[in-house]
């Protein structure tokens, strides 16, 4: 799993699996957001299994979808708050990690 780090407090992320909680939640992070929409792409997986492994392990998660290509400023006020209100360290993840990284860099004027 590639993670970029953009702060202190959030690293984003490629599509996450059940399978790679265990190796975040030694890594330390307390909240994981998906702004990846659920059958985006075939076989992805969905976030409700994200949610059921995470939340096995006691890491909080958020799903805040974004559609690529179609950001919008409620999007990034969404991921603001969420970053303003959450326990951290915080993983985001979508397709690439790109949206994220997006929805970050907009975020630092909000």
């Amino acid at each position: 799993m590639e993670m970029r780090k953009m702060s202190d407090v959030l690293s984003v992320c490629p599509q996450i699996s059940a399978a790679d909680i265990p190796t975040l939640k030694d890594a330390g992070f307390r909240t994981i957001i998906c702004n990846r929409p659920d059958h985006e792409e075939a076989g992805q997986p969905l976030f409700s299994e994200i949610q059921a492994a995470a939340g096995s392990a006691g890491i909080e998660v958020l799903y805040l979808p974004v559609i690529s290509g179609a950001m919008t400023h409620e999007n990034v006020a969404d991921f603001a708050r969420a970053l303003r209100e959450v326990q951290g360290p915080v993983l985001a993840y979508c397709r690439s990690g790109a949206r994220c990284a997006n929805l970050w860099s907009l975020s630092q004027g909000s």
